[in-house]
């Protein structure tokens, strides 16, 4: 019998399925091995004056100039006289920046005293909407902006872990993940399951399959009253690193489960995507109303209130010649007002083909896309980067 059919003449078993996954896991393990080589871990490029120039919010004239006359270091330049930099060049570019020139918080954008730690879960109910396309683009665009970022994966499916570079089967099989740190029993501090990661100012801590037993041990948990309970724990979990973050980014699983409901509880604001159909809105109405009355139920269990110092709709896969998407767009900004951010992350083949690589378009080498293309898509997850730093910029009482 030909081996191709035999799963019809015996049947398909938990075994084969297994099969299935090893050989996926091995091929997977090669073709990132492959692509990360030599190192086998992910890098991050250089970055061209006019992409530095824009990072710091000043001329490409005056960061020429500021070479010229010393008070910046020289850096590495290509055969034509173009300067490149590295992330942690840049970085210091913005301490130099701070310290000579009038407006110093305009260049460290993050935290003061006073200001409280901004924990933003990224949720929708519906798999799809972009969720851990926004959340990596946005903690990327934030340590480059010169924000100290911190990610949590919160989805057992691990998709933001490998978009790091890291192969969450094989790495984390045996622990190190957000599961360590809320689960019930030997629980760890949450410092010692964050990673560094190739991206200046920006960890990460990676999720795993394991991350999926938090929903059963969490109603076994509420049965036995066992404290804290899941709506403190990733709060009290936090506190323990706070001082070394201003930003945390969530991307939360595609569902109001037990994990999802530990984000919201924890956070400070939450980014809903949504894209822009009739079928998609409808289940973020089901998502938002399912929310609030499990959230209530919460706040009875901890004796105290949920508030967030934001709710913002972030419209995602947006296609502006597409006329029932811009009619359902117009529709949820008439519906939700100011609620829905004002600069879409539009549908782009720069983010797609860069996403086939586990890259975003900050790390693809522009050359390998036509310019046009990479430049709408920057523009576009710039646009909504600086539009939510604008909205986390007025938590902190700033503008």
């Amino acid at each position: 019998m030909d081996d191709r059919n035999v799963g019809y003449a015996q049947g398909i078993g938990s075994s084969d399925i297994g099969a299935f996954a090893d050989n996926l896991a091995e091929s997977l393990d090669r073709q990132m091995k492959i692509a990360f080589e030599p190192e086998e871990r992910k890098s991050l490029r250089w970055f061209s004056s006019t992409e530095v120039a824009g990072l710091l919010r000043v001329s490409t004239s005056n960061l020429r100039n500021r070479h010229k006359d010393g008070s910046f270091p020289e850096v590495h330049t290509d055969n034509r006289g173009h300067r490149f930099y590295t992330a942690e060049e840049v970085d210091n570019l913005r301490d130099i920046l701070g310290r000579t020139g009038k407006n110093a918080g305009a260049y460290r954008p993050g935290r003061v005293d006073g200001d409280r730690l901004q924990v933003i879960s990224v949720v929708n109910f519906k798999g799809g909407s972009s969720k851990t396309t926004a959340t990596i683009h946005l903690a990327q665009r934030y340590a480059l902006r010169g924000y100290r970022v911190l990610v949590l994966d919160l989805d057992p499916q691990a998709s933001l872990t490998t978009f790091f570079g890291f192969r969450p089967e094989l790495e984390f099989a045996d622990g190190g993940t957000i599961y360590d740190a809320l689960r019930y029993e030997d629980q760890v501090p949450l410092s010692e399951v964050i990673q560094k990661t190739y991206f200046h100012k920006l960890d990460m801590v990676p999720a795993g399959l394991m991350l999926s037993e938090y929903e059963t041990e969490t109603a076994n948990a509420l049965a036995r009253r066992v404290q804290p309970i899941f709506a403190e724990r990733l709060s009290l979990a936090l506190e323990e690193v706070e001082s070394n973050y201003d930003i945390v980014l969530i991307d939360c699983p595609p569902q109001l489960g037990f994990l999802t409901l530990t984000a919201l509880a924890a956070s400070t604001g939450l980014l809903v995507t949504v894209v822009p159909g009739m079928l998609d809105i409808a289940s973020m109405s089901q998502f938002l109303k399912l929310a609030s009355e499990t959230v209530k139920a919460v706040e009875e269990a901890i004796g105290r209130r949920v508030t967030w110092d934001f709710v913002k709709f972030l419209i995602t896969r947006y296609e502006p010649s597409d006329g029932p998407q811009t009619q359902m767009a117009g529709y949820l900004r008439s519906i939700l007002a100011g609620q829905v951010m004002t600069e879409p992350m539009l549908k782009s083949t720069a983010i797609s083909d860069a996403g086939m690589t586990q890259q975003t378009v900050y790390e693809v080498d522009p050359s390998q896309f036509i310019r046009k293309t990479i430049d709408r898509a920057l523009t576009s997850v710039n646009g909504v980067a600086d539009e939510l730093e604008q909205t986390i910029q007025m938590a902190w009482g700033r503008r």
